[in-house]
């Protein structure tokens, strides 16, 4: 911090060095700015905003302002204000802009390597930090904690995934593992896979995951048929099969609980 107390610029990109002038050419709509110092108006709003947080954290701000943090370092001499409602516009919420995939991203005027590859960064070291919390932990008692996980992981790609987590006899969580990525609305699942790997982890149970990315949790015939055939495989080889779950956009469907395992 500065003597006024306010958070100077520092020209220096978010993750790792880049080469000079990649992030300026990100924020294509912008103004142009001239090299060099950054023009005051932008600095002081900067350094508002970084006060702001550091003051009162996440909860004292929008999307649209922590959105803008993340892109002062991508983008370090323009005006992000314009592209970071230009992207929540596009997707709906920081969750679904930090998720999106680099593809529908790069389709979004103004947003280049820099920007996707410090979002993607960000995406993924949330989901380890996530992930963190539930490896090597009872799952059964820390439930929630495992629903935010899979949330944060599985619920706002635009592609199904299916993930198995492997259990030991006391229900501790050894393994997370994504068995097959598919379209929009399938993804191939071998039972026989799902119980090979089981047995080489050791494993006494497991609960499979996956997503639905038109964000309606319910399971159609082919979900329930696919997990019926899971449990038959590793059933035969002494290993439960603890639940079932599909992460909609916002809530999640136990197979448990609906009474289909």
């Amino acid at each position: 911090m500065g003597r006024s107390g306010h958070f100077e610029e520092q020209m220096l990109p978010l993750f790792g060095d880049r080469l000079a002038g990649t992030a300026e050419e990100d924020e294509a709509t912008a103004a142009p700015m001239p090299q060099g110092r950054l023009p005051s108006y932008i600095k002081d709003h900067r350094a508002r905003l970084r006060e702001r947080f550091m003051q009162g954290g996440a909860a004292a701000m929008p999307d649209y302002e922590l959105l803008e943090l993340i892109l002062f370092r991508s983008i370090p001499r323009k005006d992000v204000k314009p592209i970071a409602r230009k992207l929540l516009d596009q997707f709906g919420d920081l969750n679904r802009v930090v998720t999106a995939s680099p593809e529908r991203l790069a389709r979004v005027s103004g947003i280049g390597e820099a920007v996707i590859c410090d979002l993607k960064i960000l995406e993924a070291t949330a989901q380890r930090m996530a992930r963190s919390k539930i490896m090597q932990r009872p799952v059964i008692s820390g439930w929630d904690v495992l629903l935010d996980y899979c949330h944060t992981a599985m619920a706002h790609r635009d592609t199904e995934q299916f993930r198995v987590l492997y259990l030991d006899r006391k229900n501790v969580l050894i393994a997370d593992e994504e068995q097959a990525r598919g379209t929009v609305d399938h993804v191939p699942v071998y039972p026989r896979e799902v119980a090979k790997r089981a047995l080489e982890l050791n494993a006494s149970a497991l609960i499979l995951v996956h997503n639905h990315p038109s964000g309606d949790p319910t399971p159609s015939q082919a979900d329930i048929a696919m997990t019926r055939k899971v449990e038959a495989a590793v059933e035969a080889l002494g290993i439960a099969l603890h639940d079932h779950l599909i992460i909609g956009a916002s809530d999640e469907l136990s197979f448990r609980s609906e009474g289909l395992l």
